[in-house]
């Protein structure tokens, strides 16, 4: 997860919706499921997921009354922690 995208992501729900991501992350999800996909290609997808749903996380935060820097960060680093651990 890169934490520019996800604020770049974020931006882009509060100047939109979050259903155009939600939307994104199934028709993403649903290309996976293509045989013919290289390894290289379902990582990228699956980049591009991660980044997405920390993007609705971090909103979800922000929604519920957090800063947005104190969302991302916080979001960074539980991610962070997750990986550590």
């Amino acid at each position: 997860m890169k934490l520019p995208v996800i604020k770049h992501l974020t931006n882009f729900i509060e100047a939109n919706d979050e259903d155009f991501l939600v939307e994104t992350i199934e028709t993403l999800e649903d290309l996976t499921e293509v045989p013919s996909l290289k390894d290289e290609e379902l990582d990228v997808i699956g980049e591009l997921i991660s980044n997405m749903y920390g993007a609705l996380e971090v909103n979800k935060a922000i929604k519920e009354g957090k800063p947005k820097k104190e969302a991302l960060n916080e979001f960074m680093q539980r991610v962070m922690g997750a990986i550590d651990s």
